[in-house]
């Protein structure tokens, strides 16, 4: 790592946010639930704290890729493409419609490696949201940067092929879902996500290798987590640890699916993963929830 991006390394960042009942409703919508559920003072769903704290960078700071441009928190690495690619959470107190919320956000690694599709950078940054000075959850959030696109869609985003075939009927419940327009339109628009590889084809054909435009990672995410809680509503998300592995893209099938239960010290564990077309795992979460007595 050259010198000029250690420096990045501990560089922090401070968001404040309101969790605000138009953008809870508007994301218990998205979510195919009831708007009126949510009122103030209602608990939030645990996952649904990465729909805020949003980057408001100015219309002249935004990058040709549609992301704010590097340089300011992030460091300016220069590999053109940017992917989220997984992260680590530990929930530890609710937030409720109206809390007023602070984000303080540190660079805590930058790591450069070789991959089967060129050069690689893994930026991890720690997310820690606190509720009047005390913390709510602490996350991991881990970036790749890479090469410019040959052939992007062959890849997944963290440099390596997948082997593995599922089958979703091993699952406890299996849940299919068909990527439609509408799903990223929305989930771009909650988050103030401008990324064009979700929204402009041409854009993610022809300079970013994909076969069109890719689904919101994040958002594959988000609906595993969803449709684990629907399964198991009176279970209490105390922590998971989420990884993107290839990418999905606009029109696919896709299955989300679930394990059994599993005993791991103070926690009961279950594994879900969204499952492709081709029977290949493209996302995967293990979700930690407090025992029931």
């Amino acid at each position: 790592m050259s010198n000029e991006f250690k420096k990045w390394l501990g560089k922090t960042q401070t968001t404040e946010d309101e969790v605000s009942l138009t953008l809870v409703r508007r994301a218990a919508a998205m979510s195919d639930m009831d708007p009126l559920i949510f009122q103030r003072g209602s608990e939030l769903p645990p996952h649904w704290y990465s729909m805020f704290f949003t980057p408001n960078a100015p219309a002249s700071q935004i990058g040709p890729d549609g992301h704010p441009q590097k340089g300011d928190f992030l460091p300016p690495i220069p590999l053109p493409r940017r992917m989220f690619v997984g992260r680590e959470v530990n929930f530890i107190r609710p937030l409720l419609v109206g809390d007023q919320a602070r984000k303080i956000s540190e660079i805590a690694a930058i790591t450069p490696k070789q991959g089967r599709s060129g050069k690689l950078v893994f930026v991890q940054v720690k997310h820690t949201i606190e509720i009047n000075g005390d913390p709510s959850l602490v996350e991991l959030q881990n970036i790749i940067y890479r090469e410019p696109a040959i052939k992007a869609a062959t890849v997944n985003e963290n440099g390596t092929e997948l082997l593995s075939m599922i089958d979703p009927a091993d699952y406890a419940w299996s849940e299919p879902r068909t990527i439609e327009p509408i799903h990223l339109f929305r989930y771009s628009a909650l988050t103030w996500n401008g990324h064009r590889i979700h929204y402009d084809a041409d854009y993610a054909r022809s300079e970013e290798g994909y076969p069109g435009c890719v689904m919101n990672g994040a958002l594959t995410v988000h609906w595993l987590i969803d449709e684990a809680l629907r399964h198991h509503p009176d279970r209490k998300l105390s922590q998971l640890k989420a990884r993107l592995s290839s990418p999905l893209f606009m029109g696919d099938s896709v299955h989300l699916c679930g394990s059994n239960f599993r005993d791991q010290g103070d926690a009961s564990v279950m594994d879900v993963v969204a499952v492709n077309k081709d029977g290949k795992v493209s996302a995967s979460v293990e979700l930690h929830f407090k025992k029931t007595i």
